[in-house]
């Protein structure tokens, strides 16, 4: 069983690497193979819609042809038995560099034939971990369940196996809340999300990453 996560934060040691690496204990104490790729460490852009993917008779049907840092990535993900995702939400919806990789990961792989939704041939199990900043109300009043995790393993599961996503709000944004302008947060709050709840994301994380490796 090869797991394969995906970091798209720019930070390597914070919310959402942290869960990912819980993530990939959990898969690793039922004997996963695993392996962690940073994304902004690599140089890539998203979709330049070449078209190459949809050409008749090509060789490598659900590969991307762009050759540029991300090439390596998308092969091992294809090659994986388990995708891990993590992003933080960043104006409303994943970063950047998860909307470039989402792109043409999936792109690549949806069918433009009538009766096919898509042309991949094996069965890549997922899991999607999103932090953000905002409590879990806010998160529910602007209907991000409903306009970007649901969308996000709707489009996951063209890949033939299972998705699921779990959340982690109202994270600590800051190693030190004093050195920034940033008055409208309870710091007390923050930290007692902190050291309260956070440790139960990190449970659940792990728990995915032990239910996809044996998916």
């Amino acid at each position: 069983m090869k797991v394969i996560a995906v970091n798209g934060s720019p930070r390597k040691t914070w919310n959402t690497a942290t869960l990912l690496h819980k993530a990939l204990e959990g898969a690793e104490s039922v004997g996963a193979q695993t392996e962690i790729v940073h994304l902004y460490d690599l140089n890539f852009k998203g979709c330049i819609s070449c078209f190459a993917c949809k050409r008749k008779n090509i060789k490598n049907a659900g590969h991307c042809a762009v050759q540029d840092d991300l090439k390596n990535v998308l092969e091992k993900v294809l090659a994986a038995d388990v995708l891990l995702i993590g992003s933080p939400i960043y104006f409303g919806n994943v970063t950047a560099e998860i909307r470039a990789f989402l792109e043409r990961l999936l792109f690549s792989n949806l069918s433009y034939n009538e009766g096919h939704r898509s042309v991949f041939q094996g069965k890549l199990a997922s899991g999607f971990i999103y932090t953000m900043n905002v409590p879990e109300e806010i998160m529910q009043q602007v209907k991000y369940e409903e306009n970007v995790f649901q969308p996000n393993k709707n489009m996951l599961q063209l890949l033939g196996g299972p998705s699921e996503f779990m959340i982690s709000a109202d994270t600590y944004q800051f190693d030190d809340y004093s050195k920034y302008e940033a008055s409208m947060f309870n710091v007390k709050h923050k930290a007692q999300v902190k050291a309260e709840r956070f440790p139960i994301d990190c449970q659940k994380a792990f728990d995915m990453g032990v239910r996809l490796a044996r998916s």
